[in-house]
Formats: C-alpha cells, structure tokens, sequence
C-alpha cells in the first residue's frame, strides 16, 4: 500500500520594511504602520526594521512623547503574538539605544548585519554607509557615530536637542535639494565591496527611497521603499522565494519583481 506523500507546513513568512519616518505630522503612515502591525506582520515569523521608523530620534527619553510611547505599544502587541522584531538603526534614529529596545520588545542589530533568512545568509543595512560619493555626509556620519560625541549629546537636555535636531535637519534637506542625484544613492563600488567581504548573494537595504532590485555579479540587492504619507510597502521572504508587497498601488518607477525565488 503506497503511503501518502509527506506534506510539510509552510514557514511563516519573514518581513522587512525600512523608511518610514513616522511622525504626528503624517498621521496616515502612523496609522498605516499600525494596520500592518496588526495584518500581515501578525503572520509573520519575523520583522526586521531597516532604519528611519522615526522621523528623528534625540534619544530614548523620547519615549515620554505619547506619540512615540504609542508606537512602541503597537511593536511590544506584535511581539507578544510570537512575531521576533529586529530593530537595525538608520541615520535618522541611529541614538535609538537599549531602552528603546526593551520598550519596544525588540533585539537591536549593528549595521551592517548578516543574517540567517531561510537558510540563507543574507546581508542587512540602513544603506546610507554605502553613498560614499556624498564625502561631506560621510564625515558627519562618522561624527555623530562618535562615543564621545554622543555621551555630549546626552547630556544635553532633551529641549535642546530637539531645537538642535531640528536646525540640522533642516540645514540637510536644503543641502540636499542641491547635490547631484548620484550623491543620495549608494555607490556601486561600495556595494560590490559589501557583497565580496560579506560572501553574500542576497543584500537588503533602504534609505535612497528608491525601490528596486538590482542584480550584480555578486547577487541581487534589494532596496526598499519608504512610507511617505501612508504608502509604500515591505519585502517578503517565504517558500516561493522573495516578494515585494504593496499598501497600495505601486510606484510608476520600480523594478522590483512580484516574484524572486
């Protein structure tokens, strides 16, 4: 008598989402954050969190804003329905430190992080690290990455680095509208250096807000897409390989696949 095929369950998918700067001034990507928290990261195994949840990040203490004390509640919900949250800072929340991972009942990663998805190891990053083009970003990256630029900082109080913050931000965005297009995207030398000294054929990051697979020598880098006012999306991983999904229509520009296996 010939027994029945074996049928294996299917693993729960796992999930990464970066850029989504959450902030009361867009309530909808708030409230988009919560729903997915609530639907499709509920059937998940796992969630990693690739940089820039918030808008800025002067330190933990900000905890005590409501706003940010409620969406650490929505992270802990998920976590406590068995769903694992990794947390890798980006150069917005990069003082994000280990009260905020306790709050949020997350695990925080360095950047770069390699880890094992699916049987396959797979290389995790911010992606600003990578825009080596951009020399002025880069030296302040290494500054504010600095321990004793941040042990200053903390003692400032939280009053004084929110203005400070603020000033900063805004001196970006402004010196951003002028630099080249090449300069707020990764440099392609820099990623194939990853892809060689990690030994890697699969990366994943955010940060340029341009959504995409690329293939290289090395493999396929995947970069995810932000979640201004409420819209964007996420990268599966699950049995029929990777899979970009969408809040809601996609961008006109994206060559990200329905499907990678």
């Amino acid at each position: 008598m010939r027994r029945p095929a074996l049928t294996l369950p299917a693993l729960k998918p796992t999930l990464f989402i970066s850029d989504l700067h959450l902030s009361p001034a867009d309530p909808a990507t708030a409230q988009a954050f919560a729903t997915f928290l609530a639907g499709p990261a509920r059937q998940a195994q796992a969630l990693y969190i690739l940089g820039d949840l918030f808008e800025f990040w002067v330190g933990d203490d900000q905890l005590e804003d409501p706003f940010c004390a409620a969406q650490c509640r929505h992270i802990v919900d998920l976590a406590t329905h068995g769903v694992a949250v990794y947390f890798l800072p980006g150069n917005r929340d990069l003082l994000a430190g280990q009260r905020f991972a306790l709050a949020c009942g997350l695990t925080l990663l360095p950047d770069p992080y390699l880890a094992d998805i699916h049987g396959e190891r797979v290389l995790l990053a911010h992606g600003d690290a990578y825009c080596t083009d951009d020399h002025a970003y880069q030296r302040y990256r290494r500054c504010v990455s600095h321990p004793a630029v941040q042990w200053l900082w903390f003692r400032l109080p939280r009053s004084v680095r929110n203005r400070a913050l603020t000033r900063m931000r805004e001196k970006s965005q402004r010196q951003t509208a002028r630099k080249p297009a090449s300069y707020t995207d990764v440099n392609s030398a820099s990623i194939e250096a990853a892809f060689t000294q990690a030994g890697i054929q699969t990366m994943i990051h955010g940060h340029t807000h341009r959504p995409a697979v690329h293939t290289h020598a090395q493999g396929t880098r995947y970069v995810l897409p932000d979640w201004h006012n409420g819209n964007g999306g996420y990268l599966q991983r699950d049995d029929a390989g990777w899979q970009m999904q969408w809040l809601g229509n996609p961008p006109a520009k994206t060559s990200l696949p329905a499907a990678n296996g």
